[in-house]
């Protein structure tokens, strides 16, 4: 072991991406440490009123901003690296199909005004046409699938975390002398100007000019033939995530959104950890398949196996604790909050078990059955959230949310002949049966 450490230390390639996957994990990392802590005290500082109406603010653009990206941050990342030579014209195209996406996005949220679909509340609208102005702004993020696709995105990273700290202080020095929801919403767009400003001065110092990208009609049909299904994907998950907390405000009230947005914070806050064992122990599920069938699966089975009893480990303790953590960590004023993240903190295994399917997904090419699953998921979301908020609130705004993610992910890859390995991976991997197998075959 000690010896093959030693090699990939000289090995050239191996150290550019695990220098480049380094400065992606932590600033991740960081971001997920300032989120448990300055973020929670802005939501406590903020309460389930105000904290509410920023929560249904943003929910509200997520759902529309997926429409308008279009799918297209991995078609990009995809084509810089295929054909580098082609770079000005990619990151042209990608740029200005995603500004007229925004341009759309702000017709629908003020055609929404025009219609009703958000009350005539002059803060709630204001923090909405802000958020959504800010996705123009956004769009220069195609400048980090650059970097990406040339394995350089210390430098991205480095500008990421500039903004984390100078962030996290105005956030406190707002706390601090007692400013009103509206300046932590100009926090969200002093983030979103210093990240677009940051990612043009590394773009320039790496010689590079915006002003040299151009436009191509025959390769924006291509880049759009080739993300449909991802926009599927996208709309899909933005609306299976944020769905709850739009209904939550339309049938109750933003106090409400606020009360279950912040166990939602809490629940999600674990999310990472599926996410970085899928990702590090995907090159040797890869490698299995190469070897043969029976090491893939069992080494798929053993995946599986891990990632609930990581959900279990982390959901049950959490299940007994949620009211005093959430009393230690936001006070009084969200006395619902735990009751909803002891059930919601649930939804994770699915959560878990998911990031494991997409990955088998992914290395037996058959996406579009995710896709379908995703789908079908999203709309029992939907109707459930209509059935349960009415009666039990956002208690059942949870219960909706763990049915929905199972049914996605456990019980919809049921219908398809192709995806049924993975269900079967999934029995076993809920049922411990895998798992009491090895124990006693050893």
């Amino acid at each position: 072991m000690i010896k093959k450490l030693k090699q990939l230390r000289t090995n050239s390639g191996f150290m550019r991406y695990f220098k480049n996957t380094s400065w992606l994990l932590g600033e991740k990392v960081l971001r997920i440490l300032a989120a448990l802590t300055v973020g929670l005290w802005v939501t406590r500082y903020l309460g389930p009123a105000d904290y509410g109406v920023l929560s249904y603010a943003q929910s509200f653009v997520a759902i529309l901003a997926a429409f308008s990206s279009l799918g297209l941050n991995e078609i990009l990342s995809r084509d810089l690296v295929s054909d580098a030579n082609k770079k000005l014209t990619y990151l042209g195209t990608a740029f200005l199909l995603q500004t007229i996406g925004s341009l759309v996005l702000m017709c629908f949220i003020f055609g929404s005004f025009y219609l009703d679909f958000v009350e005539d509340i002059e803060l709630t609208r204001k923090i909405i046409v802000i958020l959504g102005l800010l996705t123009f702004v956004n769009r220069f993020s195609v400048i980090t699938s650059y970097f990406l696709s040339i394995v350089k995105n210390e430098a991205i990273v480095k500008v990421s975390i500039l903004n984390l700290v100078f962030s996290t202080v105005l956030k406190v020095l707002l706390i601090t002398y007692e400013a009103p929801l509206i300046y932590f919403v100009y926090v969200l767009v002093f983030d979103t100007l210093f990240l677009a400003i940051g990612w043009l001065i590394v773009y320039a110092k790496h010689k590079e000019s915006i002003f040299n990208w151009k436009f191509s009609l025959k390769t924006a049909k291509q880049m759009l033939g080739d993300s449909w299904p991802l926009i599927l994907n996208l709309v899909f998950a933005s609306i299976y995530m944020k769905v709850d907390q739009v209904m939550i405000k339309g049938m109750m009230d933003t106090t409400a959104v606020g009360q279950y947005s912040a166990a939602v914070l809490l629940s999600q806050a674990w999310y990472f950890v599926p996410t970085i064992i899928a990702s590090s122990l995907f090159p040797a599920i890869v490698n299995a398949k190469k070897q043969s069938e029976t090491l893939y699966y069992d080494r798929l089975q053993k995946l599986y196996d891990m990632m609930v009893l990581f959900a279990v480990s982390i959901a049950v303790p959490m299940t007994f604790l949620s009211d005093f953590l959430v009393s230690f960590l936001l006070g009084p004023e969200f006395p619902l909050t735990g009751g909803v993240l002891s059930i919601h903190i649930w939804a994770g295994v699915f959560v878990f078990l998911g990031q494991s399917t997409s990955k088998w997904t992914l290395t037996e090419n058959i996406q579009r059955y995710s896709s379908v699953c995703l789908f079908i998921g999203m709309l029992c979301n939907i109707a459930l959230n209509f059935v349960v908020i009415p009666r039990y609130g956002i208690f059942g705004a949870a219960v909706a949310t763990i049915i929905s993610q199972s049914i996605s992910v456990f019980f919809a890859p049921i219908l398809f002949r192709k995806t049924r390995p993975s269900f079967i991976m999934m029995l076993k991997a809920l049922t411990f049966t895998s798992v009491f197998q090895r124990v006693f075959r050893s």
